[in-house]
């Protein structure tokens, strides 16, 4: 019997072969990479990751959907199921009890759309504290959080999440999947994107100061950018860095593209 999704977990289930085939294509999988799958659900994308990699390590939050899981590929050798809250599982520990399933290095998943901002912060890290990179990741997120991962400066889209994402990965649109390849259905159209962890350069020289100027900067979109950061930079320099890096002094935070931001923080 085919188990109901929950809403506590936010759970809406793929169906589309299109938009998992796709999701597969962009994983780019070989026999030595080893998966992580968050929110395995009732096991659709585990089923085509398992045959191609060299292990997959999954993590499901819902007991009832791991007891299915379980049953059904628990007997499978390069399958490792983890119960729990990914965003409190300690990965490593859990792995240092299977010796033969090492590190992930790609992570492939349909994730809970409710907790994508905190699931991104976790796999990359901050800008002040990036994480211990994974060669790739690719997400199934909701449309409005893909098009800012994504957005161009000068764009409505582009904001904080843009910089702190773009500084930390490379970010590309594979594909949009409309809501219609769920069930049930989200009220939201969807889109798969790639992330490919890399070190920014040039880099930022106090990484926690950029990371303090993007939340400034950003925190009243509509105003001026240097009326947010009025409070740290006296205007009339913040006008002379900004006609330095060729952007006009009455510039939104949106107009600023990541590398401007970087070498706004490296100038302070």
């Amino acid at each position: 019997m085919q188990p109901r999704p929950r809403k506590q977990f936010a759970q809406h289930w793929l169906k589309s072969d299109k938009a998992l085939n796709q999701i597969i294509q962009a994983a780019e999988i070989t026999k030595s990479d080893c998966i992580l799958e968050i929110g395995s659900g009732t096991g659709v994308l585990t089923r085509h990751l398992l045959p191609l990699a060299r292990t997959v390590v999954a993590v499901e939050i819902d007991r009832d959907l791991c007891q299915l899981l379980a049953k059904q590929l628990g007997r499978i050798e390069n399958f490792l199921l983890l119960q729990g809250d990914f965003l409190t599982l300690d990965l490593a520990a859990h792995l240092a009890a299977f010796p033969a399933f090492q590190k992930p290095n790609k992570v492939v998943a349909n994730i809970p759309y409710n907790i994508t901002g905190p699931i991104l912060e976790k796999l990359l890290g901050k800008i002040a504290s990036p994480a211990v990179p994974f060669d790739s990741i690719v997400l199934l997120v909701q449309k409005e959080v893909g098009d800012r991962l994504y957005a161009q400066p000068g764009s409505r889209a582009f904001g904080a999440l843009s910089v702190r994402v773009q500084y930390l990965a490379e970010c590309e649109l594979i594909c949009p999947v409309p809501a219609s390849s769920f069930h049930p259905p989200p009220k939201v159209d969807s889109a798969v994107v790639r992330l490919r962890p890399r070190n920014f350069i040039p880099a930022a020289i106090e990484p926690v100061r950029l990371e303090h100027l993007v939340k400034l900067g950003f925190g009243a979109k509509r105003k001026m950018l240097r009326n947010n950061l009025k409070g740290v930079v006296d205007r009339d320099r913040l006008t002379q860095l900004l006609e330095q890096l060729k952007v006009n002094p009455q510039a939104r935070a949106e107009d600023l593209s990541v590398a401007q931001w970087v070498a706004l923080a490296n100038e302070l």
